[in-house]
């Protein structure tokens, strides 16, 4: 299967994000370990990317002319696996396996353990580093594939994100798109009151980046922000040309922490603590209502 840029079926995208849900905190309560609060919130975004926006083939996960994603908050890698797994990256009975003591499937990516995942991540800050460096390569190569890499907002702590940034604009990546996953939380508490980033928007577009900031849970926001054009090397992207038509984009996305369950949204208990198969049961049960309902 080869998936390519087609129509927008915005109510499909909405299925598949819910089931991205179910499925990761289902993985998270059978692992008894996890983290459903980050990756809840990122349901939308990767449900987007790898049903409609990314270029990609489950047979072939190192076919040069893919786009890539990279999950630089590795913590919230169930939600990886779950769309990975539906696309046909590997079988479904390895959701079973999340975290067990030899496989591929582990706390965080890791590229050693499963092929499917774009880079090994978990190191706060260096996701972005490593999409600099894939993005380069794109385009010394005159390849038109793109590189999305995903961070938390409490990871915008981190120095080096910022250098990479920098570095981004510096070289005209056109082809680099950051998305960050703004629930407002952390492992610690609030990002305001750990270390407050102000306004996240003006701080990527000081940094030479097209930035733009949505609602990360409308389908419809989220597939426009994506939407971003292959580079043409030969032509507007080319180097040499105006830094302003060579900018990469920061999109940040305005997310819920625990998106979809009403007892883990904006409850940082839920960071990295899995839900008891009372709370799983509860928390499929307003999945379900909320598919309903739509």
């Amino acid at each position: 299967m080869t998936t390519t840029h087609a129509t927008v079926d915005l109510d499909r995208l909405r299925d598949r994000a819910r089931e991205l849900r179910r499925t990761l905190l289902q993985m998270i309560a059978e692992a008894g370990s996890g983290h459903p609060g980050g990756s809840l919130s990122a349901a939308d975004i990767v449900a987007a990317l790898y049903f409609h926006e990314l270029r990609h083939d489950p047979r072939r996960p190192d076919w040069p002319d893919r786009d890539r994603f990279i999950l630089s908050k590795g913590h919230a890698v169930p939600v990886l696996y779950a769309a990975l797994a539906e696309c046909g990256y590997f079988d479904r009975n390895l959701l079973h396996t999340l975290r067990r003591l030899g496989s591929p499937l582990q706390g965080h990516p890791s590229v050693r353990d499963l092929p499917a995942v774009e880079a090994s991540t978990g190191s706060l800050g260096q996701g972005l580093s490593i999409g600099v460096g894939e993005a380069l390569a794109g385009r010394l190569d005159r390849r038109d594939y793109r590189v999305f890499v995903m961070l938390g907002d409490g990871e915008c702590d981190e120095g080096q994100v910022w250098e990479a940034a920098m570095s981004a604009a510096h070289y005209g990546l056109s082809n680099l798109v950051a998305i960050v996953d703004a629930n407002g939380f952390q492992l610690d508490g609030a990002t305001g009151e750990i270390m407050d980033l102000g306004r996240l928007e003006e701080k990527w577009a000081a940094f030479g980046w097209d930035a733009v900031t949505i609602d990360g849970h409308d389908m419809a926001q989220v597939v426009q922000a994506l939407a971003v054009p292959r580079p043409d090397w030969s032509g507007a992207s080319a180097p040499g040309r105006p830094a302003s038509a060579r900018r990469p984009r920061a999109i940040i996305a305005r997310t819920v922490k625990g998106k979809g369950v009403s007892f883990m949204e904006n409850n940082n208990e839920f960071h990295g603590r899995a839900p008891t198969a009372e709370e799983l049961a509860r928390a499929l049960a307003e999945l379900d209502e909320g598919g309903a309902a739509r």
